[in-house]
């Protein structure tokens, strides 16, 4: 009789599970869903279901920092496009987010599809962060067709991370294995170039947006500074929350302030894109299926 009362319950059970909202995430140009783990475990402890997932030329191999060759930036929106309906179709409410570049990506995917919520980190609709090189203006020229397919460009410290510490595991990661938590050791031109491409389709539809947004952005960001934030504030159709960090650089997620930037993260889906009210957290369930 306990057997067969655990067994009809399971259906009950993983129908629970497709009613909770669900959120999708982007890692950041060529780097992994490593960098965004803090934030997925902070979201699906409190019950969400949270995607980050690889697309196929836009990351690169936690393990190897391998990439496969860089397709035009409309392939990773496709990807993208592809994962947020398969979401949608299963629990209903999905919220879109990402770090860096990833959050770029994220805004393409609202203008197509009712995104219940953006969360955007560390956002760069432009490159200039204080340890941008000067020569970053002559960038163009390693996007001609001739070139940009056998060029790249090595990262450099701080890896946008102001933790000593972890900067130095990066550091030492990308020299022994050619990738890190925080990506790949190069970046190719091909990649920068998709990427230059992202920004340029997303400027022009910042204005239709208007599912509730968080900014989260680094006082010192390395890579993107505060023009940034202040072009989506001033364009994105509804009014963003904007959260600053002081103790951080680029990498807000895996910094010093990564625990605070999950809990901010956290907070503000569960007001803007909240659980169902009777949808039990993921210790319950353990808790249901082991009764």
């Amino acid at each position: 009789m306990r057997m067969t009362a655990q067994v009809r319950t399971l259906p009950a059970m993983e129908e629970l599970v497709k009613r909770r909202p669900a959120v999708l995430l982007f890692h950041g140009l060529c780097a992994n869903p490593l960098e965004l783990a803090p934030v997925a475990k902070s979201l699906r402890e409190v019950g969400y279901v949270v995607e980050v997932p690889a697309i196929a030329g836009y990351g690169v191999s936690s393990v190897t920092g391998e990439q496969l060759p860089v397709p035009p930036f409309e392939h990773w929106l496709a990807e993208a496009e592809a994962t947020f309906d398969r979401l949608a179709a299963e629990h209903g409410r999905v919220a879109v987010g990402g770090l860096c570049m990833g959050a770029v990506l994220a805004l393409a995917l609202a203008a197509r599809r009712p995104a219940a919520a953006l969360v955007l980190i560390s956002t760069t609709l432009h490159f200039d962060g204080w340890n941008v090189s000067p020569w970053r203006r002559l960038l163009p020229l390693a996007y001609l067709p001739g070139l940009r397919g056998r060029m790249s460009f090595k990262e450099t410290a701080p890896f946008g991370l102001k933790n000593e510490r972890l900067r130095a595991w990066v550091e030492q990661a990308m020299a022994s294995n050619h990738v890190s938590a925080v990506g790949a050791a190069r970046l190719s031109a091909a990649s920068l170039y998709e990427a230059t491409r992202l920004i340029r389709h997303v400027r022009g539809r910042l204005p239709r947006l208007d599912a509730p947004a968080v900014v989260l952005h680094a006082s010192e960001d390395d890579v993107a500074g505060p023009r940034t934030v202040h072009e989506l504030q001033a364009r994105l159709g509804a009014r963003p929350e904007v959260h600053w960090f002081h103790d951080s650089y680029h990498m807000l997620t895996l910094d010093n302030e990564r625990v605070a930037v999950a809990r901010t993260v956290r907070d503000f889906l569960l007001r803007s894109h909240p659980l169902a009210a009777l949808s039990p957290t993921p210790a319950v369930l353990h808790h249901e299926q082991h009764a």
